[in-house]
């Protein structure tokens, strides 16, 4: 709006309208209700025209101010459209009738419609809408950081608190799982001072895949203001009661959620009745890192279909609730060993009883979206079919009921106990909502006959209209003897008389003339007027009466909201149970044994997901794999060798996705597994640069790496593929041999390291409790095979030449390289022997200790020549071994 500050007296009414609006919500794009349009002004009409690719217009003839608009009617895709892109929108609306204003027309700012807080028709069933809001207090490592969220789509609203000198890349890490559409800080947070002993900056994953961040005032975040605003809202006295006591910087991030939903205008927000704080040490903790590369909800690379992720492999869910929920669930598996068990009980007992299993699943076919229903009718955003549609999910919810009382399993019988069925509601809705009633209320037509007298008694006037028009009319023929007079109604001009020119002369005295035609002329009569005023009344009061029957049935529906949302979590608990048991029963998996040992073993496992694109695609059949790792005693690091394309990331993976659905309370698809519960999963497989952060391959890689060693205990999964590859040999040999040799002596997790490093092997003779794994290849006369099994013991080498003859390097350049390799591996053989001679008992290599005179001496008697460098290597190793005995 540049060059308006000195122009407001020379701006039209309406334009003035515009100007001040606008200069209330600076921050948006005002959409600007001028009759059947939404008209856009100045940088608005140009971001508009851009973004939504419309014609950039202008209201004067000197072209000084730029417009466009959308027409009202189809407004809501243009709308979507700009809010994905991360647009905030102001709606301006007209808020008297034209034709009855007196200069004019006013004008309010009704919403604003962010992506945090606006309902995308376009968003999937299992996705969640989250506006998020963060809040910080302390210094250093009094530092606490407290995250609030909600999805105004389903009324679900949490908070959690990180706390530490590590509390804000926490948080970055759960906004990575989170996914939010939109963050709410107090202005000058993000990129402000150094608040926690750490850079406080938009960085990481969890904030660069934000697109709309929002700057509120710093007074929004004081507790005098927020913790009262929460306290109201939830009805309560104290926030103890929903786990916020002792949790302020939390409570204040939910409060300030809040204020933006009342400065935005999202109505009453009734169905936000409950907020719940959340630890993530409460689950099985898996960082934005581990969700992506694992490919729980989302393919690891753009562009991808859904189908290779873990939850387009267990979605069979029939309710969007149950989608939702397995969704969640897959990114915070249980660390409660009785909710595991009680889960598996649950689905053990159903995957034994078709009869019983299908019988649940079939009561939940009729069932649609309960809370993002009770959310649209929360916000006044649902119409007549709405309101029709969520009584036809309640009518489905005592079948639901049935359903689950004929199972015995204490969590089935759990979730029917004070199963509320919500019939009540059903009843208001079927006895006050016609059948098949019109999409708009405005519309008429809406309200049974029956419920209120005085509408029935208009609705008999209207319908007696024709009747009453035709009466009139043949009576007027009859009187006028105008054979061809004809009585119409028009929206211009209501009710009139109309006859031919011709016989324009023949009208009675008391006829009043209203209109002159080229042929023809209408009038009027006192009883045409009379009866015109008492229909059009009737119209208006019936319009009136049924606005008020629907305002009292919504405002009773979100009287019921608490009792909603809570059957709602009930049947989309329901559903997840009966979805694991039916792909279990489907697919042929099995119940996983878990307790609080440290050990994991698997037999005959396979991965989930490969699986089933392998059976969808008749590609083949997966082959089976076993693991043994024990964290107390027994094996704790597996070292896998093997070439590329053999394997190695598909095992480290499948063990992951293996212990996330055990504790999901899911079977798996094994003949057998026994899991010690896994308090946390690492992965670092495959890295990428972030050249926006000014970080290579390597230094993600060695970013990611130092997260795992800093924090993992011994009861964590720790999965590690091709370590060290992005930079010089030696180095990162040296890192990979140093962090396995941590991993083993100081952490003692459970470990899957894939590598390259053959030297690496040798590490099973110094670590006790290291073991060597390798996926197997055969050997033909025209290349090799990969045989997909993983068996004990080191490879012998790495096939990479073979594999790049597979991806189809030109033939001369495979014959080269097979020539290089030869002249490395002499070269490598001479430098150790050398090496060996040369430095005696003063020399010191990477993975060894100084070696000692003697096993120089033994060196000597040994033809190293024909030794590969491995085999070089191992020498050494088994010599050391032997002086120390």
């Amino acid at each position: 709006m540049t060059g308006l500050s000195g122009e407001m007296a020379s701006l039209s009414p309406a334009m003035r309208q515009y100007r001040a609006a606008k200069d209330a919500h600076p921050d948006t794009l005002l959409f600007f209700r001028m009759g059947d349009f939404y008209e856009l002004f100045f940088e608005d009409a140009v971001v508009a025209a851009r973004e939504l690719q419309l014609t950039l217009t202008a209201r004067d003839k000197a072209k000084s101010v730029p417009m466009c608009g959308v027409p009202y009617h189809a407004a809501e895709s243009y709308l979507q459209r700009l809010l994905r892109k991360g647009y905030r929108v102001a709606i301006c609306e007209q808020m008297e009738d034209p034709k009855l204003a007196k200069g004019v027309v006013k004008r309010e700012v009704t919403r604003v419609l962010t992506p945090g807080t606006a309902i995308d028709p376009s968003l999937g069933a299992e996705q969640s809408n989250y506006l998020v809001s963060v809040a910080m207090s302390g210094l250093g490592a009094a530092t606490v950081c407290g995250l609030g969220l909600l999805d105004l789509s389903t009324g679900e609203f949490r908070a959690t608190e990180f706390s530490g000198t590590t509390a804000w890349s926490l948080m970055a890490d759960e906004l990575g799982r989170l996914r939010p559409v939109e963050l709410l800080y107090g202005a000058g947070l993000l990129g402000g001072a150094n608040l926690a002993g750490e850079s406080v900056e938009e960085d990481g994953a969890g904030f660069d895949g934000i697109r709309t961040k929002t700057a509120v005032e710093e007074w929004v975040f004081s507790a005098e203001y927020a913790l009262p605003l929460l306290r109201n809202h939830l009805k309560l006295h104290s926030l103890d009661g929903v786990g916020l006591g002792g949790h302020e910087t939390a409570a204040i991030a939910a409060g300030a959620l809040l204020h933006y939903m009342k400065a935005t205008k999202q109505g009453g927000l009734e169905h936000v009745d409950g907020l719940r704080f959340y630890e993530r040490s409460s689950s099985l903790e898996l960082d934005a890192v581990s969700v992506r590369n694992l490919e729980l909800v989302d393919p690891l690379f753009s562009g991808e279909t859904a189908q290779t992720t873990l939850f387009y492999t267990l979605d069979a869910c029939c309710t969007p609730m149950g989608k939702r929920l397995l969704r969640a669930t897959l990114l915070r598996p249980s660390s409660d060993l009785a909710e595991i068990e009680a889960r598996l009980e649950a689905v053990a007992e159903a995957v034994g009883d078709l009869r019983r299993r299908e019988a649940v699943r079939q009561a939940m076919h009729g069932v649609l979206d309960l809370e993002r229903l009770l959310g649209r009718v929360a916000l006044d955003s649902a119409g007549p079919r709405e309101v029709i549609a969520l009584g036809a999910t309640i009518a489905c919810l005592p079948g639901v009921l049935g359903a689950v009382r004929e199972l015995s399993a204490s969590r089935w019988q759990s979730l029917a106990s004070g199963f509320d069925a919500l019939e009540d509601l059903h009843e208001r809705i079927a006895k006050t909502i016609v059948e098949e009633p019109p999409v708009s209320l405005a519309d008429g037509g809406v309200i049974r006959a029956g419920v209120n007298e005085e509408l029935d008694e208009l609705r008999e006037l209207s319908r007696s209209g024709r009747q009453a028009l035709a009466a009139i009319e043949e009576r007027e023929r009859e009187r006028t003897g105008i054979g061809s007079l004809k009585v119409r109604f028009n929206n211009v001009f209501g009710y009139y008389i109309e006859v031919t020119k011709a016989n324009a002369k023949a009208a009675p005295a008391d006829y009043e003339r209203k209109q002159t035609l080229v042929n023809a002329e209408r009038f009027t009569t006192p009883e045409l007027k009379e009866y015109e005023t008492k229909i059009l009344t009737a119209q208006e009061r019936s319009g009136e009466i049924e606005r008020r029957i629907f305002a009292e049935l919504r405002r009773e529906l979100l009287d019921a909201a608490r009792r909603t949302r809570e059957t709602a979590r009930r049947v989309a608990e329901i559903d997840l149970l009966a979805c694991f048991a039916h792909v279990a029963s489907l697919r042929g998996w099995v119940r996983p044994q878990v307790d609080a040992s440290g050990l994991l073993e698997f037999i005959g496992a396979r991965h989930p997901v490969v699986e089933r694109r392998l059976e969808e695609s008749g590609a083949g059949r997966f082959v089976p794999n076993s693991v043994h790792l024990d964290a107390d005693a027994g094996p704790s690091v597996l070292l896998i060798t093997g070439p590329n394309m053999g394997g190695k990331s598909t095992y480290l993976r499948q063990a992951a996705l293996l212990v996330i659905m055990a504790q999901c309370g899911c079977f798996v698809p094994a003949e057998q597994m026994r899991l010690g519960l896994v308090d946390r999963i690492y992965t670092r497989i495959g890295a990428s640069d972030n050249v926006a952060r000014g970080r290579s391959t390597f230094m993600v890689e060695m970013t990611e790496t130092a997260a795992i060693l800093n924090t993992a205990t011994n009861r964590s999964l720790v999965l590690l593929d091709e370590m060290g590859r992005g930079t010089a040999t030696y180095d990162g040999l040296s890192l990979a041999w140093a962090t396995v040799e941590h991993l083993h002596n100081r952490i003692g997790a459970r470990t899957l390291f894939a590598t390259h490093y053959h030297e690496l092997t040798l590490l099973s003779e110094r670590l006790e409790r290291l073991r060597n794994l390798r996926v197997t290849v055969k050997e033909t006369a025209a290349g090799i095979v990969f045989l997909h099994a993983v068996e004990a013991g080191p490879a012998s080498k790495s096939y990479g030449i073979e594999v790049a003859r597979l991806a189809g390097l030109p033939a001369g350049v495979i014959a080269r390289a097979r020539e290089v390799l030869k002249l490395h591996e002499r070269a490598e053989s001479q430098q150790v022997r050398e090496a060996a001679t040369d430095y005696a008992p003063a020399m010191q290599m990477t993975m060894f200790t100084p070696l000692s005179q003697r096993i120089v001496d033994r060196i000597a008697e040994v033809d190293v020549d024909g030794l590969t460098p491995r085999e070089a290597l191992h020498l050494l190793a088994e010599l050391q071994q032997e002086l120390k005995g």
